[in-house]
């Protein structure tokens, strides 16, 4: 049975992990891009879609091609930062079912059915986008999670000749605390939750 995470653990997961506007001139390498990957294809995705499908923009041609699609405030964010992920989520994700979910034909349940493949796209590469951030936490590394830009343009210039859209971005790197401002509210249980 697991054990829960130490206190400390929990902090740089959650409760001191913070959403970063800037970073430290410290750059992040393929080897932590891959460590990132490593730990969130393991986060659950319903019948193991695994829908997300990630670009990682890390040199300046590749950041200042995303950051023109990007509101100003967001396009100096992705400028700055040592990288930038673009979470995509492929609408074909269903093709690949038979082998990331062989237990049943589970691409039947999708073909031809257009609501649910953008559904299960969406709710599914949105889930992997918080397994990055929470899988980037993990590895010491801090994310800012942004929308603010031209989907469809980012999908013209990152996903061309593909199913891909994007989802949402997110730029990553040793976050500086100059940064951020103090953080904003979160209520208790009782405010937002209950039991029936």
């Amino acid at each position: 049975m697991a054990q829960p995470l130490d206190t400390a653990a929990l902090d740089q997961l959650f409760r001191t992990a913070r959403t970063y506007n800037g970073y430290l001139d410290t750059p992040v390498t393929t080897e932590q891009l891959d460590a990132i990957w490593e730990l969130m294809k393991y986060g659950p995705t319903s019948a193991n879609c695994l829908p997300a499908r990630l670009v990682w923009c890390v040199s300046q041609e590749a950041k200042g091609k995303l950051a023109a699609l990007a509101m100003p405030a967001n396009a100096e964010k992705i400028l700055k930062a040592p990288a930038t992920v673009i979470i995509g989520m492929d609408l074909e994700y269903y093709e690949h079912l038979p082998e990331l979910f062989p237990h049943t034909d589970a691409r039947s349940w999708f073909v031809g059915n257009d609501a649910l493949i953008q559904t299960t796209a969406f709710r599914n590469s949105t889930l992997q986008g918080a397994y990055f951030m929470l899988a980037a936490r993990a590895l010491g590394l801090d994310t800012g999670p942004m929308s603010g830009f031209a989907n469809d343009a980012v999908d013209a210039a990152f996903f061309a000749g593909t199913k891909v859209k994007s989802n949402f971005i997110s730029t990553l790197g040793y976050g500086d605390p100059a940064s951020i401002f103090e953080r904003s509210p979160r209520p208790d249980f009782s405010r937002f939750n209950t039991i029936v």
